[in-house]
Protein backbone atom coordinates (compact mmCIF):
# COMPACT_ATOMS: atom_id res chain seq x y z
CA UNK A 1 0.00 0.00 0.00
CA UNK A 2 1.54 3.32 -0.95
CA UNK A 3 1.84 6.21 2.38
CA UNK A 4 2.29 9.02 -0.40
CA UNK A 5 6.42 8.36 -0.45
CA UNK A 6 8.25 6.24 -2.65
CA UNK A 7 10.20 4.97 0.39
CA UNK A 8 9.34 1.85 2.96
CA UNK A 9 7.78 3.10 6.32
CA UNK A 10 10.77 2.28 8.05
CA UNK A 11 13.50 3.24 5.85
CA UNK A 12 14.74 7.13 6.04
CA UNK A 13 16.34 8.95 3.27
CA UNK A 14 20.41 8.69 3.75
CA UNK A 15 20.25 12.96 2.81
CA UNK A 16 18.59 13.07 5.78
CA UNK A 17 20.45 11.36 8.37
CA UNK A 18 24.02 12.90 7.42
CA UNK A 19 22.08 16.32 8.03
CA UNK A 20 21.10 15.22 11.78
CA UNK A 21 24.26 13.56 12.20
CA UNK A 22 25.90 17.13 10.87
CA UNK A 23 23.42 18.92 13.79
CA UNK A 24 24.22 17.15 16.65
CA UNK A 25 28.53 16.84 15.78
CA UNK A 26 27.62 20.93 15.96
CA UNK A 27 25.94 20.71 19.17
CA UNK A 28 28.81 18.96 20.48
CA UNK A 29 31.54 20.49 18.93
CA UNK A 30 29.52 24.31 20.47
CA UNK A 31 29.41 22.93 24.00
CA UNK A 32 33.23 21.69 23.72
CA UNK A 33 33.92 24.75 23.02
CA UNK A 34 32.19 27.10 26.35
CA UNK A 35 33.62 23.95 28.01
CA UNK A 36 37.04 24.64 27.33
CA UNK A 37 36.72 29.00 27.45
CA UNK A 38 35.69 28.37 31.05
CA UNK A 39 38.58 26.80 31.73
CA UNK A 40 38.13 23.08 31.14
CA UNK A 41 37.02 21.58 34.29
CA UNK A 42 33.93 20.76 35.58
CA UNK A 43 32.19 23.32 38.17
CA UNK A 44 32.86 21.89 41.63
CA UNK A 45 30.13 21.33 44.31
CA UNK A 46 29.09 24.13 46.09
CA UNK A 47 30.71 27.12 43.25
CA UNK A 48 29.03 29.67 41.83
CA UNK A 49 27.05 28.99 38.88
CA UNK A 50 27.08 31.24 35.64
CA UNK A 51 24.73 33.44 37.49
CA UNK A 52 26.71 33.86 40.56
CA UNK A 53 24.17 31.61 42.78
CA UNK A 54 25.89 28.59 44.35
CA UNK A 55 25.07 25.30 42.47
CA UNK A 56 24.97 22.84 45.75
CA UNK A 57 24.87 23.01 49.50
CA UNK A 58 28.25 24.88 51.53
CA UNK A 59 29.97 22.66 54.00
CA UNK A 60 29.16 24.13 57.42
CA UNK A 61 32.14 21.95 59.02
CA UNK A 62 34.58 23.66 56.37
CA UNK A 63 37.11 20.98 54.95
CA UNK A 64 38.04 23.65 52.43
CA UNK A 65 40.21 26.49 52.50
CA UNK A 66 38.72 29.39 54.50
CA UNK A 67 37.89 32.86 52.92
CA UNK A 68 40.13 35.36 53.31
CA UNK A 69 39.42 37.96 56.10
CA UNK A 70 38.11 41.25 55.05
CA UNK A 71 40.26 44.00 56.35
CA UNK A 72 39.04 47.55 57.63
CA UNK A 73 40.47 49.02 54.62
CA UNK A 74 38.36 47.06 52.55
CA UNK A 75 41.18 44.56 51.20
CA UNK A 76 41.59 41.21 52.37
CA UNK A 77 44.70 39.62 54.49
CA UNK A 78 45.01 35.39 54.02
CA UNK A 79 44.88 33.69 57.46
CA UNK A 80 48.44 33.27 57.58
CA UNK A 81 49.13 36.82 56.63
CA UNK A 82 51.62 37.08 60.02
CA UNK A 83 52.65 33.29 60.49
CA UNK A 84 56.47 33.57 61.90
CA UNK A 85 55.71 36.89 63.49
CA UNK A 86 55.72 37.25 67.33
CA UNK A 87 53.51 39.95 68.33
CA UNK A 88 53.63 40.92 72.06
CA UNK A 89 50.38 42.44 73.60
CA UNK A 90 51.06 44.54 77.01
CA UNK A 91 47.51 44.97 78.98
CA UNK A 92 47.98 48.13 80.86
CA UNK A 93 47.91 47.98 84.32
CA UNK A 94 46.72 44.35 86.38
CA UNK A 95 42.89 44.68 87.89
CA UNK A 96 44.02 43.52 91.46
CA UNK A 97 47.18 46.14 91.41
CA UNK A 98 44.87 47.70 93.90
CA UNK A 99 45.16 45.29 96.83
CA UNK A 100 48.75 45.68 96.30
CA UNK A 101 49.78 49.10 96.71
CA UNK A 102 52.86 48.68 98.39
CA UNK A 103 54.62 46.41 95.65
CA UNK A 104 53.16 48.25 93.14
CA UNK A 105 54.84 51.91 94.58
CA UNK A 106 58.49 50.34 94.63
CA UNK A 107 60.64 52.61 92.23
CA UNK A 108 62.04 51.12 89.39
CA UNK A 109 64.98 52.27 86.74
CA UNK A 110 63.65 53.64 83.36
CA UNK A 111 66.93 54.64 82.00
CA UNK A 112 66.70 58.07 82.03
CA UNK A 113 65.00 58.33 86.05
CA UNK A 114 62.84 55.95 88.18
CA UNK A 115 59.35 55.44 88.55
CA UNK A 116 56.72 53.31 90.14
CA UNK A 117 56.84 49.95 89.23
CA UNK A 118 53.03 49.91 88.06
CA UNK A 119 49.79 52.07 89.12
CA UNK A 120 46.56 51.29 89.33
CA UNK A 121 45.11 53.26 85.99
CA UNK A 122 42.21 55.08 85.57
CA UNK A 123 38.41 54.16 85.67
CA UNK A 124 34.94 55.65 84.34
CA UNK A 125 32.87 57.64 86.50
CA UNK A 126 30.75 54.48 86.85
CA UNK A 127 33.26 52.37 87.67
CA UNK A 128 34.91 50.85 84.58
CA UNK A 129 38.71 49.76 85.77
CA UNK A 130 41.05 50.90 82.70
CA UNK A 131 42.71 47.52 83.77
CA UNK A 132 39.55 45.59 82.91
CA UNK A 133 39.62 47.12 79.76
CA UNK A 134 43.11 46.70 78.38
CA UNK A 135 42.58 43.30 79.24
CA UNK A 136 39.74 42.49 77.39
CA UNK A 137 40.61 44.31 74.54
CA UNK A 138 43.95 43.19 74.33
CA UNK A 139 42.52 39.17 74.38
CA UNK A 140 40.34 40.32 71.51
CA UNK A 141 42.66 41.70 69.82
CA UNK A 142 45.11 38.22 70.38
CA UNK A 143 42.16 35.73 68.89
CA UNK A 144 42.79 38.17 65.75
CA UNK A 145 46.14 38.06 65.53
CA UNK A 146 46.54 34.15 66.16
CA UNK A 147 44.07 33.54 63.31
CA UNK A 148 46.01 35.80 60.88
CA UNK A 149 49.19 33.33 62.23
CA UNK A 150 50.64 35.53 64.90
CA UNK A 151 52.46 34.11 68.15
CA UNK A 152 51.05 36.41 70.94
CA UNK A 153 52.77 36.73 73.88
CA UNK A 154 50.97 38.45 76.96
CA UNK A 155 53.20 40.24 79.60
CA UNK A 156 49.90 39.41 81.85
CA UNK A 157 46.46 37.93 81.35
CA UNK A 158 44.89 38.34 84.89
CA UNK A 159 47.49 35.29 85.97
CA UNK A 160 49.31 38.03 88.26
CA UNK A 161 48.53 38.96 91.54
CA UNK A 162 50.34 42.71 90.93
CA UNK A 163 52.26 43.97 87.58
CA UNK A 164 54.24 43.48 86.31
CA UNK A 165 56.35 45.89 86.43
CA UNK A 166 56.86 48.39 83.61
CA UNK A 167 60.72 47.27 83.07
CA UNK A 168 59.66 43.77 82.93
CA UNK A 169 57.16 44.63 80.79
CA UNK A 170 59.54 45.99 78.28
CA UNK A 171 61.81 42.29 79.11
CA UNK A 172 58.95 40.28 78.01
CA UNK A 173 59.05 41.85 74.83
CA UNK A 174 62.97 41.90 74.43
CA UNK A 175 63.11 38.19 75.20
CA UNK A 176 59.97 37.17 72.88
CA UNK A 177 62.74 39.05 70.13
CA UNK A 178 58.98 40.51 69.22
CA UNK A 179 58.62 41.73 65.34
CA UNK A 180 56.16 44.11 67.42
CA UNK A 181 55.10 45.28 70.81
CA UNK A 182 51.54 47.20 71.97
CA UNK A 183 50.63 48.33 75.43
CA UNK A 184 47.08 49.05 75.80
CA UNK A 185 45.59 51.51 77.60
CA UNK A 186 42.73 54.10 77.95
CA UNK A 187 43.62 57.83 79.31
CA UNK A 188 41.92 59.52 82.24
CA UNK A 189 42.16 63.10 81.12
CA UNK A 190 39.47 65.69 81.54
CA UNK A 191 35.38 65.66 80.48
CA UNK A 192 35.96 67.19 77.33
CA UNK A 193 38.89 65.60 76.07
CA UNK A 194 38.17 63.03 73.61
CA UNK A 195 39.56 60.28 71.10
CA UNK A 196 42.54 57.89 70.90
CA UNK A 197 46.01 58.85 70.90
CA UNK A 198 49.64 56.26 70.03
CA UNK A 199 52.76 57.08 72.27
CA UNK A 200 55.68 56.40 70.86
CA UNK A 201 59.29 56.55 72.22
CA UNK A 202 61.68 59.02 71.81
CA UNK A 203 65.09 58.90 70.96
CA UNK A 204 66.43 58.18 74.29
CA UNK A 205 70.38 56.92 76.29
CA UNK A 206 70.74 57.22 79.45
CA UNK A 207 71.91 54.10 81.39
CA UNK A 208 69.83 50.91 80.09
CA UNK A 209 67.72 52.77 78.29
CA UNK A 210 68.42 53.47 73.93
CA UNK A 211 65.97 53.62 71.75
CA UNK A 212 67.84 54.35 68.43
CA UNK A 213 67.25 51.56 67.01
CA UNK A 214 63.70 51.37 67.67
CA UNK A 215 62.21 55.30 67.11
CA UNK A 216 61.77 54.91 63.32
CA UNK A 217 60.09 51.16 63.03
CA UNK A 218 58.10 52.27 66.21
CA UNK A 219 56.93 55.58 64.74
CA UNK A 220 55.98 53.14 61.23
CA UNK A 221 54.05 50.79 63.70
CA UNK A 222 52.47 53.85 65.41
CA UNK A 223 51.36 55.50 62.24
CA UNK A 224 49.79 52.52 60.58
CA UNK A 225 47.87 51.89 64.42
CA UNK A 226 46.44 55.73 64.05
CA UNK A 227 45.22 54.96 60.31
CA UNK A 228 43.23 51.81 60.99
CA UNK A 229 42.11 52.46 64.57
CA UNK A 230 40.24 55.29 62.98
CA UNK A 231 38.89 53.45 60.63
CA UNK A 232 38.14 50.56 62.73
CA UNK A 233 36.18 52.07 65.07
CA UNK A 234 35.09 55.28 63.35
CA UNK A 235 36.64 57.78 66.63
CA UNK A 236 39.08 60.56 65.85
CA UNK A 237 42.27 61.07 66.76
CA UNK A 238 43.18 62.66 70.53
CA UNK A 239 41.63 66.63 70.47
CA UNK A 240 43.97 67.65 73.21
CA UNK A 241 47.35 65.81 72.26
CA UNK A 242 49.13 65.41 69.44
CA UNK A 243 48.11 68.58 67.21
CA UNK A 244 45.15 66.08 65.58
CA UNK A 245 48.07 63.72 64.12
CA UNK A 246 47.18 60.89 67.21
CA UNK A 247 51.05 60.55 67.82
CA UNK A 248 52.48 61.51 70.94
CA UNK A 249 56.22 60.93 71.69
CA UNK A 250 57.59 60.74 75.10
CA UNK A 251 60.75 59.83 77.35
CA UNK A 252 59.68 58.99 80.75
CA UNK A 253 57.76 55.89 80.05
CA UNK A 254 59.45 52.61 80.97
CA UNK A 255 58.03 50.42 78.71
CA UNK A 256 59.14 52.26 75.67
CA UNK A 257 62.66 53.47 76.74
CA UNK A 258 63.91 49.91 77.94
CA UNK A 259 62.49 48.46 74.86
CA UNK A 260 64.42 46.97 72.34
CA UNK A 261 61.83 46.22 69.52
CA UNK A 262 59.65 48.50 67.92
CA UNK A 263 56.89 49.37 70.80
CA UNK A 264 54.31 52.24 70.70
CA UNK A 265 51.31 52.47 73.80
CA UNK A 266 47.79 53.41 72.60
CA UNK A 267 45.44 55.02 74.58
CA UNK A 268 42.41 53.76 72.80
CA UNK A 269 40.24 56.74 74.30
CA UNK A 270 39.34 58.96 77.27
CA UNK A 271 37.48 57.45 80.67
CA UNK A 272 36.92 60.43 82.07
CA UNK A 273 34.85 61.84 79.52
CA UNK A 274 30.91 60.61 78.90
CA UNK A 275 30.77 60.22 75.17
CA UNK A 276 34.46 58.57 75.12
CA UNK A 277 33.61 56.33 78.32
CA UNK A 278 29.93 54.78 76.57
CA UNK A 279 32.17 53.66 74.13
CA UNK A 280 34.66 52.14 75.72
CA UNK A 281 32.41 50.28 77.86
CA UNK A 282 30.67 49.03 74.67
CA UNK A 283 32.14 45.98 74.37
CA UNK A 284 31.08 45.61 70.67
CA UNK A 285 32.76 48.69 70.05
CA UNK A 286 35.83 47.22 71.66
CA UNK A 287 36.11 44.59 69.08
CA UNK A 288 36.32 47.28 66.85
CA UNK A 289 38.99 48.40 68.91
CA UNK A 290 40.66 45.26 68.75
CA UNK A 291 40.47 44.54 65.09
CA UNK A 292 41.76 48.78 64.42
CA UNK A 293 44.91 47.32 67.00
CA UNK A 294 45.10 43.82 64.50
CA UNK A 295 44.94 46.00 61.63
CA UNK A 296 47.55 48.41 62.26
CA UNK A 297 50.20 45.33 63.51
CA UNK A 298 49.18 43.54 60.22
CA UNK A 299 49.91 46.68 57.98
CA UNK A 300 53.50 47.17 59.56
CA UNK A 301 54.40 43.29 59.93
CA UNK A 302 53.31 42.86 55.83
CA UNK A 303 54.45 46.19 54.50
Amino acid sequence: MSNGSTFPPHRRPRGTLLAALAALVAVALAGWLIWRAQGGEPPRAGAPAAGGAPTGGADPAGGGTPPPEKKGGGGTEPPGALRGKVVVLDPGHNPRNREHGHEIARQVQIGTDRKECDTTGTATNDGYAEASFTLDVARRARTLLQERGATVVFTQDGDRPYGPCVDERAAIGNTAHADAAVSVHADGSAAGNRGFHVILPERVRAGAADTAAIVAPSRALGERLVSRFATATGSAPSNYLGGGTGLDPRSDLGGLNLSKVPKVFIECGNMRDPKDAAQLTDAQWRQKAARGITEGITDFLTR
